[in-house]
């Protein structure tokens, strides 16, 4: 079974090469997505309350893809109990 490649920045799958984001050596990061980062770094410096509020913002999206209907306060306090488990954020 393939194990499924998500974010360690902000949990987006990575579902596609394009997603991805680079390392210092410009090669394919299989831990981050190019939105969060590029060439070996963090493209936003920000705590992880404030990539949570980036990321609620695309809830909409995330619903319509995903066929869940979560309200914005739902969403929050998920992503609160999972973006500690990330990488970037404390997990391993």
């Amino acid at each position: 079974m393939e194990r499924e490649l998500i974010c360690q920045s902000c949990g987006m799958p990575l579902e596609q090469d394009e997603l991805f984001g680079t390392n210092a050596n410009r090669s394919k990061s299989e831990e981050y997505c190019v939105y969060c980062f590029k060439n070996g770094r963090y493209t936003q410096n920000v705590t992880m309350d404030e990539m949570i509020e980036h990321c609620v913002d695309y809830l909409d999206d995330f619903n319509r893809d995903t066929g869940l209907n979560l309200t914005r306060d739902e969403a929050v306090q998920q992503m609160r109990m999972f973006f500690p488990k990330l990488k970037r954020w404390g997990g391993n």
